[in-house]
């Protein structure tokens, strides 16, 4: 009894999280009790091993264990059970993973482009469901998700892990308390460096078929946080975008970094093989499906975008301005909101306002780490009020974990469902799709050469205010 009881109380903590509910919600009594929390992973990818599975058994085996790993690829199946520290079983065949295993939730992080295949399928499968960002790559299999979430009483929670950083949620924290008065409109830019930003043209989010290109891969992290900071819907997209430096556009190409004639005059050489776990991930289990994590960035079949701007204009007015570069000399992003009574200024990572002495490998290694080391740091945030002097608010942050936001997440899902969430970081489907909707419809203005509504893709019917 007491294990349904643990059970019942976490799908319905779940189902809180799912839909942004303030509810609260039962504490359950894994951890205190010999009743743990049933996990499956398909996808075993450095994203899958790391952040999805070894940090998760290192800091939760006490409430939740896996029970099956799936991933097509049989050698990164035996890598990520050595790596994640795990003995369950393994398996190359989804359906036959959860209904064997039958467990209480199903983690997603494969390919961008099968997400909903996973998703949806396990939802029909009778579980709840939690996926790494984005949530799909097009609008078709976007609603096919919608449509069964609605159609199963089960729910899709997205892993937005920006949200729930202390200097983004220092943002929402002043706009939710009208600082600047009504927000009009919003300056945003982020800026990939030569080190990561090529980092995607090297895999196979090159592939807009894959990934869906950047609009969704990476910006939907970026349109998640405005959809979130203005607590409004996206409502129509009008962009442009180009593929004007990586693939054909390269002054000469190789089969793969490891074997290219170029080493020497190519800037943009990376050697997988001075990282292990990149050797033990990928370069050695190519042989099971062809996959090469250091393809050349020049490639002709590269189809993505390298330059990307967007005007987009919410369902309460506001008029937001964005950018992504992807070959910047720095990586860093900044962001100015403009209200009626002030505006408010707000950056990462922008060599000159930081005088940081990282270089942009380290910078993002940094980011990325899970270590649980104290690396707290003030950063700025500048609130101008009309008629008066700014004021500089210091705002105790995080580098590591994408700004203190990855832990902070699990803890919301894994030890503390029930704790107040006043500034509704936890995210849901409607979230997911409505990130996705904007690099979507960014995709389709591109094409098109037109404004597109939100309101033409899905079902969903952008709201003024969200619920």
């Amino acid at each position: 009894m007491q294990k349904n009881l643990d059970r019942r109380s976490f799908l319905t903590a779940v189902s809180m999280l799912a839909a942004g509910n303030l509810m609260s919600v039962p504490s359950w009594g894994f951890g205190t009790s010999n009743a743990k929390l049933k996990i499956v992973l398909v996808g075993t990818g450095v994203r899958g091993t790391s952040f999805w599975g070894k940090r998760l058994v290192d800091q939760y085996s006490d409430i939740l264990e896996f029970v099956g790993l799936c991933d097509i690829n049989e050698g990164r199946l035996a890598y990520a059970k050595t790596y994640m520290g795990v003995s369950c079983p393994t398996f190359t065949d989804f359906e036959e993973m959860v209904s064997t295993t039958k467990p209480d939730l199903v983690i997603v992080t494969t390919k961008d482009s099968t997400h909903h295949e996973f998703i949806v399928k396990g939802l029909d499968m009778g579980c709840d469901v939690l996926t790494e960002k984005p949530l799909t790559t097009d609008e078709d299999k976007c609603q096919a998700i919608l449509d069964a979430e609605r159609r199963n009483n089960k729910n899709v929670i997205v892993g937005f892990n920006y949200r729930w950083s202390p200097y983004m949620t220092k943002i929402k924290e002043l706009l939710a308390n009208n600082e600047i008065g009504k927000v009009v409109s919003v300056d945003f830019h982020w800026y990939l460096n030569t080190y990561h930003g090529a980092s995607y043209f090297r895999r196979w989010h090159g592939l807009r078929q894959a990934g869906g290109t950047l609009w969704v891969h990476k910006a939907t992290h970026h349109f998640d946080l405005v959809n979130w900071w203005l607590d409004s819907d996206p409502a129509e997209v009008f962009a442009y975008g180009a593929l004007e430096h990586y693939g054909s556009n390269g002054p000469f190409r190789g089969e793969n970094c490891r074997t290219c004639d170029h080493k020497k005059e190519c800037k943009f050489h990376w050697d997988i093989t001075k990282s292990k776990r990149n050797m033990d991930l990928y370069v050695n289990n190519e042989k099971y499906d062809g996959y090469v994590r250091d393809s050349c960035l020049f490639r002709h079949d590269i189809n993505i975008y390298d330059k990307m701007s967007a005007q987009i204009k919410y369902a309460n007015d506001v008029l937001v301005n964005y950018s992504l570069t992807t070959y910047s000399p720095f990586e860093g992003w900044r962001i100015a909101f403009n209200g009626t009574d002030g505006r408010i200024e707000a950056w990462l990572d922008i060599p000159w306002m930081e005088n940081s002495g990282m270089d942009q490998a380290e910078l993002h290694a940094a980011e990325m780490s899970q270590d649980k080391k104290d690396d707290k740091e003030r950063k700025p945030i500048i609130l101008h009020k009309n008629w008066n002097d700014y004021q500089t608010i210091e705002v105790v942050s995080e580098r590591g974990g994408h700004g203190g936001g990855d832990k902070r997440l699990h803890d919301k899902i894994f030890r503390n469902p029930n704790n107040p969430d006043p500034y509704k970081h936890s995210a849901g489907t409607r979230d997911g799709a409505m990130s996705i909707l904007v690099g979507i419809a960014a995709r389709k203005s591109i094409e098109s050469g037109r404004p597109v509504k939100i309101a033409e893709l899905t079902d969903l019917e952008p709201r003024a205010k969200r619920l």
